[in-house]
């Protein structure tokens, strides 16, 4: 067999035995997965995760998940913790240990303990008559499936592993009511939590917003447009509210030898579209590629509250 024939073949068996992994797991969730749903749910602390090696890196991402979706939670590496991180773990915490053999001799400081101050263990192993196994309050015994090679180096196991912690994690998320909104403040930074961004987030506010009053002339509109660098303003009658705006288009449109004298109701165009604060920006985005503008006056009640513009958008990442 050729090289590139050899490593194909070996590929596919890989991800082969690992789906097998994977699907064996299907069966897998039984009353002790429910006890330890039930014992997560009901922690009044955080939810503590280690594992040494691969199933360190495993347990460190199931952490990662768990605290982005409303369940808070940390990592702790099992060496640290016999060198003064243990303190870090309270009573009212629940621990989650990761062990492919459930014999790993650097969990034995965090499982003494978790035993001297009575701290849920929950258990993730590979074998049912492992030390791990038999010290859990509830232990989570993996499917016999092998590793995907030939030396049994972690394949199979810890992708099961992984699996295994989502599974947890997509029950926390239902059972806690956590939602998109809630996930965007863990993740205003990328882009999946710039999709739920709301107007508010981005919209300029107080002396940013250019205004002019119904009174005013063309002369102190170009100004006001000038110095907010936003190409429009809006006009607002004596009670403050919004009826009508001014555009650069506005300004070609109607240019004459008395412009600047013009008074700004004989040049706006009458009832701008706004929006409203709680608005999601992918919405307000929609409406300025439909109607083909660049601002939106952000109004409640009639009162204006701030202004969005398309360059706001682009630069907190959502286009």
């Amino acid at each position: 067999m050729k090289e590139k024939e050899l490593y194909i073949s070996i590929a596919k068996k890989t991800i082969e035995i690992e789906i097998k992994g994977l699907k064996s797991l299907i069966d897998f969730f039984d009353q002790k997965f429910y006890e330890a749903i039930n014992i997560i749910i009901n922690c009044k602390g955080k939810v503590i995760l280690s594992g040494m090696g691969k199933s360190g890196h495993i347990a460190n991402k199931i952490s990662a998940t768990l605290a982005s979706t409303g369940t808070p939670s940390f990592f702790i590496h099992p060496s640290e913790a016999s060198h003064g991180d243990l303190g870090m773990i309270s009573s009212q915490d629940i621990v989650i240990l990761l062990s492919n053999s459930g014999e790993t001799k650097e969990l034995r400081d965090i499982i003494y303990y978790c035993k001297r101050f009575e701290i849920p263990i929950i258990g993730i192993i590979r074998k049912n008559d492992s030390e791990l196994a038999k010290v859990s309050n509830i232990a989570l015994v993996l499917p016999a499936i092998p590793e995907a090679n030939k030396i049994n180096a972690p394949t199979t196991s810890t992708t099961m592993m992984l699996a295994l912690g989502d599974a947890i994690a997509s029950c926390l998320i239902e059972a806690k009511k956590f939602n998109s909104e809630k996930f965007n403040i863990f993740h205003p930074g990328g882009k999946l939590g710039a999709t739920f961004l709301k107007v508010s987030d981005l919209m300029r506010k107080n002396n940013e917003i250019p205004l002019v009053s119904y009174k005013d002339n063309m002369q102190q509109a170009i100004l006001e447009m000038t110095s907010k660098h936003l190409g429009c303003t809006g006009v607002i009658n004596k009670n403050k509210e919004l009826i009508g705006i001014i555009t650069d288009g506005d300004l070609r449109r109607n240019i004459s030898d008395k412009f600047y004298k013009l008074n700004t109701t004989l040049v706006m165009s009458k009832n701008p579209i706004t929006v409203e604060q709680n608005m999601l920006v992918a919405e307000a985005i929609l409406i300025m590629n439909k109607k083909r503008i660049t601002s939106l006056f952000v109004v409640d009640n009639k009162k204006i509250t701030g202004i969005l513009h398309i360059h706001d958008c682009l630069r907190s990442g959502i286009l």
